[in-house]
């Protein structure tokens, strides 16, 4: 069963050029169509500038299509009465974290989107223990989310999408901001998401090593979808991949390294000569 379902999705952006100010359209998303199932942990991936961030906002319905549909939970994003309940389906944790943490304290971070739904203030109590526990948190819950380190800042950012108990969560690259050991075990919680609570996972990134233990793959470039499929099938096809301005995962370029050295030969010949 389909959780998400993207048909025909077009975005244009309107910006102001030159001293007359007129208008230009910036297509952003260009008529792209996906689905993603529910339970799912599907990557999307492109370069800087792909269409992979509008992309995210679009699914947490923050922007409205120019043109085409967005289904999340059978509910269209278009349809202003349905945002509230589009959103507490499928919740959003940004790049920087900062940007979504208000409270003094953690707990009150955590709080704030059950607060704004109306969940009474005994469940909210549970909530918050519930997703602190989930991300390894429970510690800091008295905490100033200001002495944090940026991979935990990024913990109490999802706890806090998590105490809304969505049915999927959308990350726009949640490691681009933090080192690579809180990357590590950020990621850890964000599979165990999927592993533990079958909550839909929607990972936005540029690192295919982040996404390398996904359901599947879609890769983004100038707003429109160029590759997809599993990660075993796009790992297959590195220079596809390389030809999208994506950096393959070191096992990758390894074993794609050694079997060009072997064959003397790159690219479509040397598949033929090695997955055939």
């Amino acid at each position: 069963m389909n959780l998400i379902d993207v048909k025909n999705l077009l975005f244009k952006y309107k910006m102001y050029s030159g001293e007359k100010e007129e208008v230009i359209e910036h297509t952003a998303i260009d008529n792209i169509s996906l689905s993603i199932k529910k339970g799912d942990f599907v990557g999307i991936l492109g370069h800087n500038g792909s269409g992979k961030s509008t992309l995210a906002k679009q699914l947490a319905a923050l922007l409205k299509p120019s043109g085409g549909i967005i289904y999340v939970g059978g509910m269209d994003t278009a349809k202003e009465e349905q945002i509230l309940d589009i959103r507490k389906t499928a919740g959003l944790v940004f790049q920087n974290p900062d940007n979504q943490l208000i409270g003094n304290i953690v707990e009150e971070d955590v709080a704030f989107g059950p607060e704004n739904m109306g969940i009474p203030a005994e469940e909210i109590e549970m909530r918050i223990t519930k997703a602190l526990a989930s991300t390894g948190m429970t510690a800091y819950r008295e905490a100033s989310p200001g002495a944090l380190s940026g991979g935990q800042k990024q913990k109490i950012a999802i706890s806090g999408v998590l105490a809304m108990e969505p049915e999927c969560i959308i990350f726009d690259e949640p490691t681009a901001m933090i080192d690579p050991e809180s990357r590590k075990e950020l990621l850890e919680a964000i599979y165990d998401l999927k592993r533990l609570k079958n909550i839909t996972v929607i990972y936005i990134t540029h690192f295919l090593q982040e996404v390398s233990q996904a359901d599947y793959l879609y890769v983004m470039s100038h707003g429109k979808i160029t590759l997809k499929g599993t990660p075993e099938t796009l790992f297959k096809i590195p220079e596809k991949l390389v030809e999208n301005n994506l950096e393959l995962p070191f096992e990758v370029a390894l074993i794609d390294g050694l079997r060009k050295k072997k064959c003397g030969c790159a690219g479509r010949d040397l598949y033929k000569a090695t997955v055939t």
